[in-house]
């Protein structure tokens, strides 16, 4: 039976993370443990929980004193309660398999010193206690590997390890402050800088987190975990190549590694490779077998993104079977539920709009699950014209997600209002005939569901147009212009543009040029990027790609701000998921795109989306006309075009035009009177 002695401060010592206590009140209890007389700190810790019946702290010291004075049922009483409040905290689950421990129940004490491990790998008595209950149930291959990471983990200083329990438990700051510390007094260590790198990941500190990487990985290259978090980061940083080139040595070493071979399929599909990924995903599918639950979640996920690859390359009734095999292996799992309802075209049976219900409201669902199953009951229940309970699903998920998101309305205010002020008529004048001379550029931009995968899919039809997707290269430049620290009020970009010469200008162009090109798979003379929150920055492409053309994409006011609000997006877009949010949005971009008109005229093609459907070949002629490239026919019949489309409107790009969704708020409008007022009268007239 482990002591408190043999439990490192690493291991005992977290501040709650609710119920704020003094200090000192915790260190009395601590002192009392220390003593061994847990019985009094058992009823200090008791009688503190009846004012602060979450805090994490009290909870562990409770019930670990309790299980020291051999009450091990109360004590796991204590830990019932605290599963309640903290259902994912790793010094619960450690806990709880030390009493089972007690009770010489070696299955459910390796069931909960598996999670406690999984969720913290830093947890030396964890895996110290699997070790010997692994060799003593004669599962030794477990055994060697929990004794691997005892020995791992030994051979790391104290302070990184504690720093490392910190992070995995979710104490973010008080991680990077010790490890920050460590790397100072020690100079640089592997494993420090592999947790800072871990933070920067998860801080969205993408440059430093790659930058930090490399150098674990030279001070040692064969680090396959550190390389492995490596090229994630590379991933999200659109970085494939780099990705496929870090990942080799991985693959090389295991091959068969589910691990190495999902990380090869996203960077197959950053790269727009879909084809290949399908057949590896349902290899892998097969190569799961059984039921148990870790089994299932695997496939689950397996599934998702097999349905994804197949729902990209137009293969729809296979899209469909996926996701309802991932939705059978796990049944809360909200990402598949929302998939088949963001396909847009797919029809919820009445068990499948139960089974949602059930699983909306069920104590198990977690929170990002229930957000995602919301929003799919929502568009079921749309489809089945119960238009009352679908906007109270919509709202839901729209709450439960405006709840977490931290969208600050502000930003992109100041930031409209900054554009206005450098980006002046005098600012271009001054920089005439700056940037690179490259007219292969065109940008679709605007609002999200304004019809810009329409557009995106009529100029890619035409034999000398490559549609790729929503690329992040100009948002990549922008974050280099703005710099590390930021600073909402002030802002250093757009400012930062007037600091600019003609060279550097001329070399932004050229590295949104290199950064895209292998996006680019059919070498045609011309490449859409449709990502919409380009219409931030007309100024910059202008200034950076001044042959480049730029179509704002715009659709009726109630008509797309209503579509936004009911578009759960995979990411971003944080503006979309509440009423006020997104008129006042909607507002500041049409004010901007204003500006762009009045001080580069002529420089934007605005392509109303209504229009588009009245009149569809004038449009399109219009369109081409703009770009410079000569009428096709198939850009009449874009919807015969075999491409890869990964947008929310996919499948109805592949269908003739219609005009079903034009109106199809107004089968809302009881609700949205809000939307209309918040819009105001010059955009949302009565």
């Amino acid at each position: 039976m482990a002591t408190q002695a043999d439990l490192t401060p690493s291991e005992t010592n977290h501040p709650a993370l609710s119920g704020a206590l003094p200090e000192a009140e915790i260190t009395a209890l601590h002192a009392l443990q220390a003593k061994g007389d847990y019985a009094a700190a058992a009823a200090g810790a008791n009688r503190l929980l009846a004012a602060h019946p979450a805090n994490r702290e009290l909870l562990l010291i409770e019930a670990h004193s309790l299980r020291m004075i051999q009450q091990t049922d109360a004590a796991l009483a204590v830990l019932e309660r605290f599963a309640a409040h903290h259902p994912n905290y790793s010094q619960m689950f450690l806990e709880r398999g030390l009493c089972h421990v007690a009770r010489r129940d070696a299955p459910a004490a390796i069931s909960d010193l598996h999670t406690a491990v999984a969720i913290n790998p830093a947890l030396v008595m964890g895996w110290r206690m699997l070790d010997g209950l692994y060799r003593m149930t004669g599962d030794q291959r477990s055994a060697e590997l929990a004794g691997r990471h005892v020995a791992h983990l030994a051979s790391i200083p104290p302070p990184i390890v504690h720093a490392k329990v910190l992070f995995s438990d979710g104490e973010i700051d008080a991680a990077e402050a010790l490890i920050r510390q460590v790397l100072v007094q020690t100079g640089d260590h592997p494993e420090a800088m592999r947790l800072l790198a871990q933070i920067g990941h998860m801080r969205n500190v993408l440059d430093d987190a790659e930058a930090l990487y490399e150098g674990v990985l030279a001070l040692v290259p064969d680090h396959d975990e550190a390389r492995h978090e490596y090229v994630q980061v590379l991933i999200a940083r659109h970085k494939f190549p780099q990705a496929r080139e870090a990942l080799e040595p991985l693959l090389r070493r295991d091959p068969r590694a589910h691990a190495h071979r999902i990380q090869a399929a996203t960077i197959k599909v950053g790269l727009g490779d879909f084809a290949s990924v399908i057949p590896e995903y349902r290899a892998m599918i097969a190569e799961i077998t059984g039921n148990a639950p870790e089994m299932r979640i695997r496939r689950a996920d397996l599934n998702l993104w097999l349905g994804h690859a197949l729902k990209t390359e137009a293969r729809t009734a296979e899209a469909i079977d996926a996701y309802l095999a991932a939705t059978a292996d796990r049944p809360n799992f909200g990402d598949a539920w929302w998939s088949l309802a963001n396909l847009k075209t797919y029809r919820f049976s009445a068990g499948s709009i139960a089974v949602m219900q059930a699983q909306l409201d069920a104590a198990t669902t977690a929170e990002v699950d229930r957000i995602h199953i919301a929003f799919a009951l929502g568009k079921a229940l749309e489809d089945a014209g119960d238009y009352e309970a679908s906007w109270a699903a919509y709202a839901r998920g729209n709450a439960m997600h405006r709840a977490s998101n931290g969208y600050i309305p502000e930003v992109f205010e100041t930031n409209t209002r900054e554009q206005k002020r450098v980006c002046a008529p005098a600012f271009f004048a001054a920089r005439e005939g700056w940037g690179l001379d490259d007219p292969s550029p065109v940008f679709v931009l605007g609002l999200p569901r304004s019809g810009s995968t329409l557009i995106e899919q009529i100029l890619a039809s035409h034999s000398m147009v490559e549609g790729t997707q929503e690329l992040p290269d100009i948002q990549r430049i922008v974050h280099e212009l703005q710099g590390r620290e930021l600073n909402f009020d002030q802002p250093l970009y757009p400012g930062s543009l007037q600091d600019l010469d003609a060279e550097a200008v001329r070399a932004f162009g050229a590295q949104y040029i290199a950064d895209t090109m292998p996006n680019r798979m059919l070498g045609r003379p011309y490449f859409i990027d449709k990502m919409p929150n380009n219409f931030r920055h007309v100024g910059l492409i202008h200034l950076i790609l001044p042959n480049a053309k730029i179509i704002d994409a715009r659709r009726e006011p109630m008509a797309c701000c209503f579509s936004n609000l009911k578009q759960l997006f995979a990411q971003g877009q944080e503006f979309t998921y509440g009423i006020e949010d997104i008129a006042r949005y909607y507002k500041t971009y049409v004010e901007l795109m204003d500006h762009w008109d009045a001080v580069l005229p002529g420089r934007v093609l605005r392509v109303q989306h209504e229009d588009v459907v009245d009149d569809l070949e004038g449009s399109v002629r219009r369109i081409l006309d703009y770009c410079g490239l000569p009428f096709e026919d198939a850009c009449i019949e874009f919807h015969k075009t075999k491409r890869s489309v990964r947008t929310p409107s996919s499948e109805q790009v592949r269908q003739p035009i219609f005009r079903d969704g034009l109106d199809q708020w107004k089968k809302f409008e009881p609700w949205l009177a809000p939307l209309r007022e918040a819009l105001g009268p010059q955009l949302a007239p009565q």
